[in-house]
């Protein structure tokens, strides 16, 4: 189906039944699968054969999604997680251990940021942090030998910054490292990030491929493009896994996304639901819609916003004179999504005023569905972050993150304006 536009892979992607069979797919809710030959079994447990043998490490509703969400990435494989944390966190153990680091811009999510800033250095992974928009030189002076991954975010939660991947992708090219991008609030509605020069691509499906809140998930893309053979940095893609009777990753058609699932996904069990997968695979379905309209309306959002005498500023990159505009309009010329995030003119105190006082935006700890909401990330999503931390991430204190649903435009500025005459 390579072929097939966008909105066409929502809709068809990923599973195509026989004849008599269900037109969705079907909710497998088992943990384990019959075998009556004994030798196919083992083969399946060698990575021989291709099958489901446990839930574990795989099944057929998440392959499902697995194969629709490849599809629309652009990708050769990839692996359904139990949440877009776990997703990231595989990713990194795929390819790293002890005494490796990887570099991050510090403009992301902050739950991946304390994973890369607190949890990882625990287990002797190092991460160096880099501002998205710092020079490429500055940028390469973070990598050595032992870093095995560079990672950014297409569109930055929530300092909506927008990824230059030209940089970044010449500079991985240049050091032969594995580029990883979360593509979560852009999707491949509106980017394909293996098109510009990325490996590896993550989602939190939690967000615009479920859509509707309903679905707790995450998805690795293996672009399948990545030289791992014989690559120096990559001894454990080229050494034999004893673990599956010498098998040597690099060897393989995709090497990572096998690495990740016979290993990572085995030891760890963090693979997604077959409810959640279900649910996403229908979400899914609409994506190119829902993201054509969360864009349209959220720039008439943005465009309110930056004319009201409230609001001190607004990050989003369709506004003209936003300094990310000139790169949105070369990597998401489709639009930018519905993320935003503004400042009110006041202090923290003001913020929650603001947000206590809307009634059709909902204060809620989380984004991108069909529903528009808000919340003030300073006091809870990178509450953990220090003032420092914060600053580097973006993060101001009179900073509300605006994701912007699906209604109707005129009924979301009505309640920002009623809400605004409150602080």
């Amino acid at each position: 189906m390579k072929n097939y536009h966008t909105e066409t892979l929502c809709v068809q992607a990923g599973y195509k039944p026989e004849t008599g069979e269900s037109r969705i797919p079907q909710i497998c809710q088992s943990t384990t699968f019959f075998y009556g030959d004994t030798q196919n079994m083992a083969d399946l447990f060698d990575l021989k054969a291709e099958g489901f043998f446990y839930s574990r490490l795989a099944n057929p509703t998440v392959e499902a999604l697995e194969k629709k969400i490849a599809a629309l990435e652009g990708g050769a494989y990839a692996l359904g997680c139990a949440s877009g944390m776990s997703a990231i966190l595989l990713t990194v153990m795929t390819v790293c251990e002890a005494g490796d680091n990887i570099v991050c811009a510090s403009e992301i999510y902050g739950g991946s940021y304390n994973l890369f800033s607190v949890t990882l250095p625990k287990f002797g992974i190092e991460c160096r942090f880099f501002n998205a928009d710092s020079p490429a030189d500055e940028i390469s002076a973070h990598i050595d030998q032992k870093t095995k991954m560079v990672f950014a975010e297409t569109i930055a939660n929530p300092a909506i910054v927008v990824l230059d991947f030209d940089k970044i992708a010449e500079i991985c090219k240049k050091h032969g490292v594995l580029f990883a991008v979360d593509n979560t609030l852009a999707t491949p509605a509106l980017c394909r990030p293996f098109a510009l020069g990325a490996d590896i691509i993550i989602h939190s499906t939690t967000k615009y491929m479920d859509g509707h809140a309903a679905a707790l998930g995450g998805m690795i893309v293996d672009g399948g493009k990545f030289e791992f053979k014989n690559n120096k940095r990559y001894p454990a893609f080229n050494t034999p896994d004893e673990s599956y009777h010498g098998l040597v990753y690099a060897d393989l058609p995709v090497a990572f996304g096998t690495k990740c699932r016979a290993q990572m996904m085995r030891d760890t069990g963090a693979i997604m639901s077959p409810q959640n997968a279900f649910l996403t695979y229908l979400g899914s379905d609409t994506l190119a819609l829902r993201m054509e309209r969360t864009s349209r309306n959220a720039e008439k959002v943005a465009e309110y916003l930056s004319k009201h005498p409230k609001i001190e500023w607004v990050r989003y990159s369709s506004l003209p004179d936003n300094k990310y505009h000139a790169l949105a309009k070369k990597y998401l010329p489709s639009g930018t999504g519905g993320m935003m995030s503004f400042g009110i003119r006041g202090t923290a105190k003001d913020c929650a005023r603001f947000m206590e006082a809307l009634r059709l935006i909902t204060q809620e700890t989380h984004v991108a569905d069909v529903r528009s909401c808000v919340l003030h990330p300073a006091s809870t999503t990178h509450r953990q972050l220090s003032d420092a931390q914060l600053r580097e991430a973006g993060i101001a204190p009179n900073l509300i993150r605006l994701s912007v649903g699906i209604e109707n435009v005129n009924d979301i500025v009505a309640d920002l304006e009623k809400a605004l005459s409150a602080v």
